[in-house]
Parts: C-alpha cells; structure tokens; sequence
C-alpha cells in the first residue's frame, strides 16, 4: 500500500510563545495549504498533554504533565481529515532529571520556545477515515 511521494517545499520558523504546539501546526499547515507532508520540530514546553491509545478499548487515555519539560523530538505527518490538513504527531519530551515521556502529542501542550521543520510532499492526498479493526483514523 505505499505510494510514491516527492518533496515539494520545507518550511522552517519558530512557533510562539504560549501557542498550543498541535494547533499552531495545524494553523502553518492550513496557511501554506500543506495536505501532504511531515514535521518535526525541537524546543520546550511549559506543559504537556500526551496520550496513549489503549488497543483494548480502542480510546486514548491521555497524561497532563503541568511542568516545564524539553522537547527531545517531536515527529509526524500530515495528511488529511474531514477536509481540513490534519497533523499527526508523537512527542518525546524531558524534565530536569532527564526523565522523559512520551506518546500522541494532544491539545493542551504550551509553547515556551519551538523550532520546526515542515516538509510538504507532492503526490497522492492521503486521506484519513475511521478504521473498523483499530478504531483509529487511518490513512485509506
């Protein structure tokens, strides 16, 4: 089921202060019409929401983490969903210690300060749809 893709144009820049990450790339996807693509991006937070997709239930269960933590990676794609250019994004993230946590980058995660890295493809517009064996809304 893969397809071939080519690069098409990068964008780099800096995300504001305070910005919730997830909507601030959703927003850059939607301004520079990006449908196709993958991010990734460095920095830190003031706060995190991150979640974990139990496979049982088939719902996220998700993890406030109310501290300043530093963005090891963040990765993702962009595809579509319900028309509208949709990031999917997984985060690894650190505190003082050197303790990290992980997993699906939710809403609710402040900027303190975010470098990114946005690739947008040329190719076939991938498409999101609810999966009936996983529940998830998968590329079809």
């Amino acid at each position: 089921m893969l397809q071939e893709i080519h690069s098409d144009r990068f964008f780099m820049g800096r995300l504001h202060h305070g910005d919730d990450l997830l909507e601030a790339l959703h927003r850059a996807c939607r301004e520079w019409h990006i449908h196709l693509g993958r991010v990734t991006a460095i920095g830190a937070v003031q706060k995190a929401t991150l979640g974990y997709y139990d496979q049982t239930l088939h719902t996220y269960q998700t993890i406030q983490l109310d501290r300043h933590l530093e963005i090891v990676q963040l990765t993702g794609n962009i595809s579509v969903k319900d028309d509208k250019p949709f990031v999917h994004a997984h985060v690894t993230l650190s505190d003082a210690s050197g303790r990290t946590y992980g997993g699906h980058l939710f809403p609710g995660t402040a900027v303190f300060a975010c470098e990114t890295v946005i690739e947008s493809f040329r190719g076939p517009v991938f498409r999101r749809a609810s999966d009936p064996i996983t529940g998830l809304p998968l590329w079809q």
